[in-house]
């Protein structure tokens, strides 16, 4: 059986034995004209107005959008906001791109993420998590921190949160508030959304939105300072737009993590010796931390001392910001993680990473497949592999003949589930 993965800006071909289990869902159609689409959703909102009406010109408009690690496709959904808004001065937009504890994004790199024309024209700002300068305590919340948000954010007469949906790992789903919470938010308060309790809550999982705390935090946390239109669109294995979502957060977010469940999540009717996936190609397959994502769907369906095989490209390294890396290597084992991270007092930035690592590799080896280093790869507690093909020939000394293998072509943007 011929299939390929998601890599880096292309594919990786695969030959697998004809028995292979094939995780992807029903193939979702572009949107013919996702232009046209993102107007009409724009003019005939979910729960509100049209944008339009709900602005006044000499209002400041706010814009969050997703950095360079999400396929959100800002080049488009920026431009026709502010097309949708054109009674309002450019001066008076700012674009503030959700890097929760994420890097800068160069100019470059926003030009490709934007377009040259929203780069000339409107100001553009990348949030700061660590600046306390720039940022807001908006209120109490029940999670025990500060309700730290972008100063310009908390400022602005109006507020519109872009993004996209699709499964998250411990989220439930992405989009919606957690474009602003944790998108714009400060290391303070990530970092409660982000700890060691939060992230190993068997409820902070794959689609579960109902009584996720990670779900509850955010949504509180927007509640005191809210967007007033939220735009998300869901996109399928070209990173087309296949559905335009709009309107009111609380609303347009659940139609479109419905409309995910549906298209995404898949069952499965046994775990697997060995799952191969990569990491939804780029922009997700840029870098190791955010190769979690992938190991995490194979995770749902991999047996106990089973093999993920991870392909992903880490065009952008491990990366070589955050503190990823320099967690993986204070223990020399996936158990040995856990226990210093579960550990009270234990706070680092990109621990809930690592935690959610080690998890997965308390409950299976991971090998890699990427254009790391063998020594990089090591260091991060995985096995470094060249050949997919080769490697799956030396698996069958160890589970045998019979050997069952599962492949996730898209990596997470399909959910495996099994019932066990």
């Amino acid at each position: 059986m011929k299939t390929s993965l998601l890599y880096g800006k292309g594919e990786l071909a695969l030959d697998l034995p004809d028995d292979a289990f094939v995780v992807e869902p029903p193939t979702q159609h572009a949107m013919t004209d996702p232009e046209a689409g993102v107007r009409e959703a724009l003019d005939s909102p979910i729960g509100t107005p049209p944008l339009k009406e709900m602005v006044k010109a000499s209002d400041t408009v706010a814009i969050v959008i997703s950095d360079i690690t999400r396929p959100t496709p800002n080049h488009l959904l920026v431009p026709l906001l502010i097309e949708a808004l054109d009674h309002v001065p450019h001066e008076n937009f700012v674009i503030i791109n959700g890097t929760g504890t994420h890097r800068d994004q160069t100019v470059e790199e926003l030009r490709g993420m934007l377009g040259d024309w929203v780069v000339d024209h409107i100001e553009i700002i990348n949030n700061h998590c660590d600046n306390y300068d720039e940022l807001v305590n908006v209120g109490d919340n029940s999670f025990g921190c500060p309700s730290w948000l972008n100063r310009r954010w908390v400022e602005a007469d109006f507020r519109i949160v872009t993004g996209f949906i699709e499964p998250h790992f411990f989220a439930g789903f992405s989009g919606g508030p957690k474009g602003v919470m944790p998108g714009i938010a400060g290391l303070e308060t990530i970092m409660t959304f982000h700890n060691a309790r939060m992230i190993g809550d068997p409820r902070s999982t794959w689609g579960n939105m109902d009584d996720n705390p990670l779900q509850a935090m955010t949504r509180e946390i927007n509640a005191l300072c809210p967007p007033h239109f939220m735009l998300n669109v869901t996109l399928n294995r070209d990173k087309a737009i296949t559905r335009v979502f709009a309107g009111d957060l609380t609303e347009a977010h659940r139609q479109g993590c419905e409309h995910e469940l549906e298209h995404a999540m898949v069952k499965a009717d046994r775990r697997f010796d060995v799952v191969i996936t990569g990491n939804s190609g780029y922009p997700l397959d840029q870098n190791l931390y955010q190769a979690v994502k992938g190991m995490s769907a194979a995770h749902k369906i991999v047996k106990r001392g089973g093999t993920i095989l991870m392909a992903c490209e880490c065009s952008d390294g491990i990366p070589d910001h955050g503190k990823f890396a320099e967690i993986l290597a204070m223990a020399d084992s996936p158990q040995a993680l856990l226990e210093m991270i579960e550990e009270p007092g234990f706070a680092m930035l990109d621990q809930w990473q690592v935690q959610k690592q080690a998890v997965i590799q308390s409950w299976a080896d991971v090998m890699l497949y990427s254009t790391l280093s063998d020594a990089q790869a090591r260091a991060a507690l995985m096995e470094p592999v060249h050949d997919i093909a080769e490697t799956l020939q030396t698996l069958k000394a160890r589970y045998g003949e019979e050997m069952t293998i599962a492949v996730m072509p898209l990596g997470p943007l399909t959910v495996p589930y099994v019932d066990d």
